[in-house]
């Protein structure tokens, strides 16, 4: 049985070897690597291991046991004894100093959550936003993009800002798709698109500064600017998305197309102001598309980047809703005074872009016209399912929620017609029924109405059908506690 011990480290500190033997155990045990009751290797074992005489690892063997760390039992072995702490021999952990930055990341709670807890023995319906089943995936096109770019010379550095093929590829997307006249060296490739606003956040916001985020709104972008010491400003949302202010601030983060997680569009009068607004502040705005791509009523609205004379706006998008569970990729795109200041970031963190060869193959996947298939496919599904679940809710759930509905989107937002103590209520007998939601709570800076946010696009009519009885039957329990 061989133990390994950073002996070479010892003996530069003790004179003879048998002490650095000694200390090399004593530190292990300490330290959590030998555990109570660990058996050790025989004195032959260790004196073979290490090029020393039996009766030296003997001798550490006995120091080991004078000092309470092993005890010894005929025909079996030395074991480790207990487990000691730092504090009992005298010795503390040092305190690490964290910078400002490093002190806000480790208040933030960013951490996922899982709601299944507790949940009854029976199949879970879980109206959360997932992301897109395997099922609903071209994966034969797939691999014959990614066998496509395999057989080339796919390896050569294309530097932080992204394979150029791929940011080719989305700038025509974008100029096809959204209207936006993008230049390929405008665009950056992130690790999701909130690796890109986060880098944003970095570098576009001062310590202290106010930034405006909408409420409700995306909690990522709060933590993104509390991590970089701005003050989240709450701008209020309504049935058309966030009211224009003369806000005495230089930063400004929006989801215009659909407001997240309302699914409010905001109007043509509305983003005028807004870019109004930014050109009398001398503010970015940054615009984040999140999942626009599924469309399946209303006129398409042109993002605030295409009414953007001034490059005052940053364009925000994703692959994240589109693209197999694995594949994780944003993309931003700039002003070009920009594009260096983010590209230097952005090269602290990423001096080559991961996953070259999935950006190469998305290239060829775009480029072939399987991506817009792609999405044509998935928006004719997740609009029956959108128009289905509406039909459910208002069929089988009238009293409970107001929808609002969109005509976009994985989600759909839903108020509580009723009060906050009814609507927990409401939400643990649910739980308790087998069907979760995601509680809009979270997405509030300032307090407001009960709201949910309910998913539909990984679920089969099936489950939708049995999860909206579900809730109708948890709302029937908690209306009957209440009376």
């Amino acid at each position: 049985m061989e133990l390994w011990l950073p002996l070479d480290s010892y003996e530069h500190q003790h004179r003879y070897k048998y002490t650095a033997l000694y200390h090399a155990l004593r530190d292990a045990i300490h330290a959590g690597t030998l555990v109570e009751g660990a058996r050790l290797p025989s004195t032959r074992e260790l004196a073979i291991q290490y090029d020393m005489s039996r009766g030296s690892v003997a001798q550490v063997y006995d120091m080991l046991l004078a000092d309470g760390y092993v005890e010894a039992h005929r025909g079996r072995g030395t074991f480790v004894k207990g487990t000691f702490t730092t504090e009992e021999h005298g010795e503390q952990e040092a305190v690490i100093q964290l910078s400002p930055w490093g002190e806000r990341v480790s208040r933030l709670d960013t951490q996922k959550r899982t709601n299944s807890d507790s949940v009854q023995e029976q199949h879970i319906i879980d109206f959360h936003v997932h992301r897109m089943p395997a099922g609903h995936f071209p994966t034969s096109e797939w691999k014959s993009a990614l066998a496509a770019v395999h057989r080339s010379d796919w390896r050569e550095q294309s530097g932080a800002a992204g394979d150029p093929e791929l940011r080719e590829a989305i700038a025509s997307h974008l100029r096809w798709t959204r209207g936006i006249q993008a230049d390929a060296s405008q665009i950056v490739l992130f690790s999701g698109s909130m690796q890109g606003i986060t880098l944003l956040a970095q570098l576009l916001i001062p310590e202290g500064a106010q930034v405006i985020l909408e409420n409700p709104g995306y909690q990522g972008i709060a933590h993104a600017v509390n991590a970089c010491g701005g003050r989240a400003v709450p701008a209020a949302v309504d049935s058309q998305g966030i009211i224009p202010e003369d806000w005495n601030a230089q930063t400004l983060f929006v989801t215009p197309t659909r407001q997240f997680p309302t699914g409010a569009v905001l109007g043509l009068d509305r983003r005028k102001t807004l870019l109004a607004w930014a050109s009398k502040r001398n503010a970015v705005i940054i615009e984040d598309d999140y999942d626009s791509e599924f469309r399946w009523g209303g006129r398409p609205i042109e993002p605030l980047k295409v009414l953007d004379r001034e490059q005052r706006v940053i364009y925000v998008g994703s692959f994240s809703q589109t693209m197999i569970a694995s594949f994780r990729l944003g993309y931003a795109v700039l002003p070009s005074s920009l594009v260096q200041p983010l590209l230097a970031a952005k090269a602290l963190y990423e001096p080559v872009p991961p996953a070259l060869l999935e950006q190469r193959a998305l290239a060829k996947f775009m480029s072939r016209g399987g991506y817009l298939r792609h999405l044509r496919r998935l928006t004719r599904l997740y609009g029956e399912r959108h128009a289905f679940f509406v039909q459910e809710m208002v069929h089988q759930l009238p009293e409970a929620f107001n929808m609002q509905p969109g005509d976009a989107g994985l989600h759909i937002y839903a108020t509580w017609n009723g009060s906050q103590d009814s609507f927990l209520k409401f939400k643990t007998i649910a739980k308790e029924e087998g069907v979760l939601f995601r509680d809009a709570e979270r997405y509030q800076l300032i307090p407001g109405p009960p709201a949910v946010c309910f998913g539909f696009a990984h679920l089969e009519k099936e489950e939708i059908t049995e999860g909206i009885r579900r809730l109708r039957l948890a709302w029937e329990k908690s209306t009957f506690s209440f009376h």
